[in-house]
């Protein structure tokens, strides 16, 4: 029985025989549709960048943000429809709100991607309503300070449920990516939107789960991973945006926040090199080629 023009994408709560929901995974062609988005989760932080196609010589660079702030620990950065993005951005602040007003500390990254994902997953069971347009990428820096027992209340047992666990490390770097159908995981890189493939591939030559690559090595290799992502769009312009989470000790002391423009220049700067570099080597002959000669 095929579920191919039988009518179960019309509605986003209906499952078509094979148990597909055909909307939740139309919702992904739109995200593919929109610029590159990557994380890079280092051993000092965390890494979030974007690219932004310019879709008018009117617009102002710097101006329209696609990387947010939702706590001072954590931000997001999304791919696929704009105002969706917004959006979600703005229900993500409303529930570290709420946790930070019920447990007067940071939301965990982890907590936050979970509340999100729930948020999300709501939206593909309705038929009144449609997913959203846009995988989120959240990244953040938990607190390492050593809490007395799990959730932070009372001195509790030393041992079972709600006691503490010896020799557990605490916070730490975060990334998690939120897909349109409500799913999450926990990455040292991801990536989203129309360079996926490619950057995708670009974070698993970096060996990222050794947790040897320092922040500022990561601000560099997340400008050349876009780059060469976009280079299936280099007929168009794009402009790069950069965010980093670094720990207490780090540059920005446990807060998401802008990459320095000199910084980002550099990270640009070394991109095009690395573009330059891997163009002379393409059209260097190979041994082959040479002996053919």
């Amino acid at each position: 029985m095929t579920s191919i023009g039988t009518g179960y994408d019309l509605q986003n709560a209906v499952f078509s025989p094979d148990g597909r929901n055909f909307q939740a995974e139309y919702a992904v062609k739109a995200v593919e549709s929109g610029g590159t988005a990557i994380g890079i989760r280092c051993a000092g932080g965390v890494v979030l960048a974007v690219e932004k196609i310019i879709t008018s010589k009117l617009l102002k660079p710097g101006a329209n943000k696609r990387i947010s702030s939702v706590d001072r620990n954590i931000g997001i950065v999304s791919a696929g429809l704009v105002p969706d993005g917004r959006h979600l951005v703005s229900r993500a602040r409303d529930e570290a709100s709420s946790w930070r007003k019920l447990y007067k500390a940071p939301i965990p990254t982890k907590a936050l991607a979970d509340r999100v994902g729930q948020y999300v997953q709501a939206f593909t069971l309705y038929s009144s309503l449609r997913p959203f347009g846009v995988t989120a990428i959240v990244g953040g820096w938990d607190s390492e300070a050593e809490v007395p027992v799990d959730g932070q209340v009372g001195s509790g047992p030393k041992v079972g449920a709600g006691g503490k666990v010896e020799g557990t490390k605490n916070g730490g770097p975060g990334l998690f990516m939120v897909e349109p159908n409500g799913s999450y995981w926990g990455y040292y890189g991801a990536a989203t939107g129309k360079g996926r493939q490619t950057a995708k591939g670009e974070l698993e030559k970096l060996d990222l789960s050794a947790g040897t690559i320092s922040l500022e090595q990561g601000v560099k290799e997340a400008a050349r991973i876009i780059y060469v992502a976009h280079e299936d769009s280099k007929d168009k312009e794009f402009e790069l945006e950069m965010t980093w989470i670094s720990s207490m000790d780090g540059p920005t002391k446990g807060r998401h926040q802008e990459v320095p423009k000199e910084l980002r220049e550099e990270a640009e700067k070394f991109a095009k090199k690395a573009m330059e570099g891997d163009d002379e080597d393409e059209e260097k002959p190979t041994e082959g080629e040479k002996m053919e000669e």
